[in-house]
This record gives structure tokens, C-alpha cells and sequence, in this order.
């Protein structure tokens, strides 16, 4: 258990939270949510010990054992992937190397002896002697081979060393284990592995992610960090954004039918809570869900993106044609006579090999040309697409925000190019800020202002929610489920390529595809179902 009282931190001289007080319980998964800098990693570097609050205390019963997800991928490099995973586990790892030093000696004394046995005892105890098992299952569950076990981290691609990175937080059951964006770098397979693995999780666990499917599938409560206080709530992160998002609409609307907006409340809640597949937990937290009154449900100062395409023309029937095209970089194979047609109402998510979705859609926006085989577009298509890699748009570049904007409208006007920046919430004084200056989120926003501009009819996006925080991540997928006409994206946010996409390419390691009608979802079950055969 951790016990949080009155706990309140200042950074730089601002105050990112106060008059804390909470508790973290075995059993549960809690969800730290909250804007960009609102204090999210700052506050799991408070609990477990890396930075002192400034006023208040954090409680941890001393034969509690914590594991941290670390971010440092090459501090490890001289060890091999089993004592890195092993030092997940300090104690053990300390007497494991202890013990084999002794053993290692030429001359082995009564004392050395002695000690050795006590070590053994010790090991024994840990369960040092299933530890080779135990890392073996867990980096095979994130997708790595047991033959990489006693390879060098080294030697390791940085999404290996992310997995054995996360294999070493999850290692030995600890009580406690926290984890800040533990979906970063890993595939699919691997995420639905560890969502399997904290859902069944007898401790408590911590986490910080953009994931909202993530959140969804293992969050007991959402922690949410906001009006410079931290408050949890019952429930996963969908059920936190949809109360979140009545509460506001009861807030503005105070004084018009609030009875009224009561009871739709009400209903949200016993709807939700009767709904088995919002989670495994379903069943004790149905009962908690069925205790909650009006006022416990989350209200939220944070500021949404609007995200929105209108089209200046509906396209004709001919929409897109691709026609083997096959491409190389270096000698390497990314696409061999891909070939598909994009119909009418057709919104693709493009999946797999990422480097060779990167060159497709530079192939379709004629950025780059294909090695053989061609495409068409139709004549009645306009297009607006967002590459993976944004740095040409405003790297050296002095101009502030609007005027950048103005460099891709036909309108100029102050007041036009104001309103779309201010869906992207730049307003007042923000849109003269250099573009050179911006953050990784505002120039995405700035993107998505650019793209709103043109009244396309077709949409390519490539990555368009890296950098983003959960509020733009929503808008985002707010934004194209609602776009009526046709698009062509990549994302690695599970719930914008579930929610959008009626259809999914898979391109695969040799080049080729998989052309799928159908959800991610369903997509992945049909995989599930063949390789069950």
C-alpha cells in the first residue's frame, strides 16, 4: 500500500500540485492521467523516492518491494539480458553475484564457506532458482527468443532493449510496480501480453500512458492531475472521459434543466457499470461504480482541440489506384507489388513495417518514386496528408505561428487564419510565438490547423498522434471517425485505428500485403483464430 498526506510540489516556482492525500491498494491498477506538464512522471518520481515533495509525506511499508520501469535503455549495455532482467530484483541479484564470486575463488576458506551457504539459503528463498525460468517466460511474452537470454543489451535493437527493460520492472512479483509509457516501442502482440499480465496482477501498479485502449483494458481508477490537485476516480479512462465530458455540458449549462442532466448522469453510470466488457475487473468495480453519486464524478479544467475536415467537393467514383508498386532503400526490400484500390468510403489503416509505410505514402504524394509499378489518383480527388517527419516545415523558420499558417491559405486575414488556430488552442498572444521555439504537440497542432485549411476530400496521415497529449489524441480520432470522406493512416494508438478504420493493409516483413475489410479488432482475431490452427 502507499499512503500519500497533504503532499504538494513546486517546480521552478510553479506549483504543480497540493493538499494531496491518497491511497494506492493492492489488487488495483491506477491510471495517472493529466495534460502535458501537469506532473504526471514528476509525481511517480515522488513515490518511488527520485525527487523530494515540497511539502507532505509518501508512505511505503519498508518490506514493500517497488520496481520502476527505467527509461535509460544503455545503462545496462555491459551486462547480458538476464542479469539486467535479474536486477529487477536487487536483493537477489546482489546475492547472486556475491555467491558466484565465492565459488570463483581458487582458494576457498571455512569462512568462505559459511557464507556461501548463507547465500544459498537466501537465493533459495528469493526463488533465485526459478529465476532463469521466470525471465525466460517473461521476455518470450514480450516477444523476444529464450536464446537472447545471455546476449549482451549491447548487442540489442532498441526495441529489444525496451522489452528487456520492462521485463526487469515486472520481474520477481513485486508489491508495487510503476510504469511511465510502458507501451512505447512495443508491437501489438507484446502490448496485448502485458495488459494480459497487469490484469491478472496481484500487487499494485502505477502507470502513466497515451494509450487509451491501454488505459481501457487494464485501469481499475484514473488518477487524474488537474486544477493543480491530483483526485482518482472509480472506473477505467473511458469511463473518466465520458463522465468527464457530462460534467462539463452540466457546468455550462448550470441553470438549464440540471435535474434533468442529473438523471442523465445517472443513467451513464448504471449503463457503464452493467457493461461486463468494459473490463476483466468488471465485477468489483461494477459494485464500486454502483456506489458513486453525482459528486464524485470527475470535472476537468484541461482544453480540447477541435479537429475537424470539412470538403470542398465530394469525390467522383474513381478515388485511388495502386498497381504493383515495389520500392527498395539500401538494398532492402520495404514494398514488392503492393497493388489495392481505395472505393469510395474506404478509410485505411496501414500496419507493419513502418519504414515501408513511410515510403508508401511518400510514393502517393509523390515525394519519392517507386522502383517499378505505378498509381492513379482520381481526378476528382484533393488531397491533405501529414508526414511522419515535420522537421522541413519549420526547421529555420522565424515566422510566427499565423503567419506560417497564411504561408497555406488563400484567405490571410487575421480573423480567418485566427480561427483555425484557436481550434488548435493558440490564441491571444500565442499566434506570433516563432514555429522555430515550438514543441513537439504544437507543431503537430500546427500540422492539423494546415490540413483544416485545404477542403480536401482525401486524408494521409503518418503518426499523427506521436507527440500529442490524450485531449489532442481524442480530437484527433474525433476528427477523422467523423470525416466523410476518404483516408489513408498509420497510427500506434490501438483506439484511433479500431475506431476509424474499416479497413486494414498489413504490410509484411518480405514486402507484400494483407488487405483486410474489417476493424483492427476483428483483423486481429481472424490472426488470433490462424494461428490457433
Amino acid at each position: 500500500m502507499i499512503t500519500i498526506s497533504n503532499l504538494s510540489f513546486h517546480f521552478g516556482g510553479q506549483l504543480l500540485f497540493k493538499d494531496v492525500d491518497l491511497k494506492f491498494t493492492p489488487g488495483n491498477c491506477y491510471g495517472i492521467i493529466g495534460a502535458n506538464g501537469a506532473g504526471k512522471s514528476t509525481f511517480l518520481k515522488i513515490l518511488c523516492g527520485e525527487l523530494e515533495p515540497s511539502t507532505g509525506e509518501v508512505s511505503i511499508p519498508e518490506s514493500v518491494r517497488m520496481s520502476v520501469l527505467r527509461q535509460d535503455h544503455f545503462a545496462f549495455d555491459e551486462y547480458s539480458v538476464l542479469d539486467t532482467v535479474m536486477m529487477g530484483n536487487r536483493k537477489l541479484y546482489e546475492i547472486k553475484v556475491e555467491k558466484d564470486a565465492i565459488y570463483e575463488k581458487e582458494e576457498f576458506s571455512e569462512a568462505d564457506g559459511i557464507r556461501a551457504s548463507e547465500l544459498e539459503a537466501e537465493f533459495a528463498e528469493l526463488n533465485g532458482w526459478e529465476a532463469e525460468s521466470e525471465i525466460s517466460r517473461l521476455i518470450q511474452g514480450l516477444g523476444m527468443t529464450d536464446d537472447q537470454l545471455w546476449d549482451q543489451m549491447s548487442s540489442l535493437k532498441e526495441s529489444e532493449k525496451v522489452k528487456v527493460m520492462l521485463a526487469q520492472a515486472l520481474y520477481g512479483n513485486p508489491d508495487i510496480i510503476m510504469l511511465d509509457e510502458p507501451t512505447n516501442g512495443l508491437d501489438i502482440d507484446a502490448i496485448m501480453w502485458l495488459e494480459d499480465f497487469l490484469s491478472d496482477y496481484f500487487g499494485t501498479v502505477l502507470v502513466v500512458s497515451h494509450d487509451r485502449h491501454f488505459l481501457n483494458d487494464v485501469c481499475t481508477n484514473i488518477v487524474d492531475i488537474d486544477y493543480n490537485g491530483i483526485k482518482m476516480y472509480v472506473g477505467n479512462y473511458e469511463f473518466w472521459y465520458e463522465s468527464s465530458q457530462l460534467i462539463q455540458r452540466m457546468i455550462k449549462q448550470q441553470n438549464k434543466k440540471a435535474e434533468e442532466k442529473i438523471r442523465e448522469l445517472q443513467a451513464f453510470i448504471a449503463r457503464f457499470s452493467a457493461n461486463k466488457s468494459k473490463s476483466r475487473q468488471a465485477t468489483s468495480r461494477r459494485k464500486l461504480l454502483d456506489k458513486l453519486s453525482v459528486e464524485e464524478l470527475p470535472a476537468s479544467s484541461r482544453r480540447y482541440p477541435f479537429i475537424g475536415f470539412d470538403m470542398d467537393r465530394i469525390a467522383g467514383k474513381d478515388i485511388l489506384f495502386v498497381r504493383d508498386i515495389s520500392k527498395s532503400v539500401d538494398g532492402t526490400p520495404l514494398l514488392q507489388n503492393v497493388s489495392f484500390t481505395v472505393n469510395k468510403e474506404d478509410k485505411i489503416a496501414l500496419i507493419g513495417n513502418e519504414m515501408a509505410i513511410t515510403a508508401l505514402f511518400r510514393i502517393l504524394m509523390e515525394e519519392d518514386t517507386p522502383d517499378s509499378g505505378d498509381f492513379k489518383w482520381g481526378v476528382s480527388i484533393s488531397k491533405s496528408y501529414f508526414p511522419h517527419d515535420n522537421t522541413s516545415y519549420f526547421n529555420g523558420c522565424t515566422l510566427s505561428i499565423i503567419d506560417w499558417l497564411a504561408q497555406y491559405s488563400k484567405e490571410t486575414t487575421e480573423t480567418y487564419l485566427r480561427g483555425f488556430l484557436g481550434r488548435m488552442l493558440f490564441s491571444n498572444d500565442s499566434v506570433f510565438k516563432p514555429v522555430n521555439v515550438l514543441s513537439g504537440g504544437e507543431k503537430v497542432r500546427c500540422m492539423f490547423a494546415r490540413m483544416m485549411l485545404f477542403g480536401s476530400n482525401f486524408l494521409l496521415l503518418d503518426q499523427p498522434t506521436d507527440h500529442l497529449d490524450l485531449e489532442s489524441i481524442s480530437a484527433v480520432n474525433h476528427g477523422l471517425a467523423n470525416f466523410k470522406g476518404n483516408v489513408i493512416f498509420t497510427s500506434h494508438d490501438y483506439e484511433l485505428v479500431n475506431t476509424v478504420a474499416n479497413r486494414i493493409i498489413e504490410i509484411k516483413p518480405d514486402g507484400g500485403i494483407v488487405d483486410f475489410s474489417g476493424t483492427y479488432e476483428e483483423y486481429l482475431e481472424r490472426n488470433k483464430e490462424q494461428k490457433s490452427f
